[in-house]
């Protein structure tokens, strides 16, 4: 179990800490939902970490099997829906891996590729929220 305090310190801004690390964030509302948009919104942290943990999830695999990742970027493109309720409808991701991580077995790859379709966060969110996942192996 992880605690995690919130503080509201007004005009939608919000600071939170990591109970174990005590490390802090703060959160502030959109633009388009009466906020700054000065830091991350709530919904940009579900983005985000979903972005974190599809890297985290793909890296404890690769260093279990010897594969190196330094350098893959993953990008989480967040879509909020039009009409109310206010909602998270898409959260599409794309993993960009490098050359130097390039596997030469396509085994390794859907493996990879499976494990990160397959982070805690994705699998904790709604089916009511889009999560397509595109991998470019890249080979510059």
């Amino acid at each position: 179990m992880v605690d995690i305090f919130v503080e509201y310190q007004g005009d939608l801004h919000c600071r939170a800490q990591h109970g174990p690390s005590g490390a802090e964030l703060v959160t502030d509302a959109p633009v388009d939902n009466h906020g700054l948009g000065a830091s991350f919104s709530p919904t940009d942290l579900v983005a985000t970490g979903l972005g974190t943990c599809v890297a985290t999830t793909m890296g404890i695999f690769a260093k279990k099997h010897g594969y190196r990742l330094e350098g893959t970027r993953v990008q989480v493109k967040k879509t909020m829906t039009s009409v109310a309720p206010r909602r998270i409808a898409e959260l599409a991701v794309e993993v960009r891996l490098p050359q130097r991580a390039t596997l030469s077995v396509a085994s390794g790859r859907s493996d990879l590729e499976r494990v990160a379709e397959q982070c805690p966060v994705r699998l904790s969110l709604l089916d009511a929220i889009a999560v397509p996942m595109r991998f470019d192996w890249q080979s510059e």
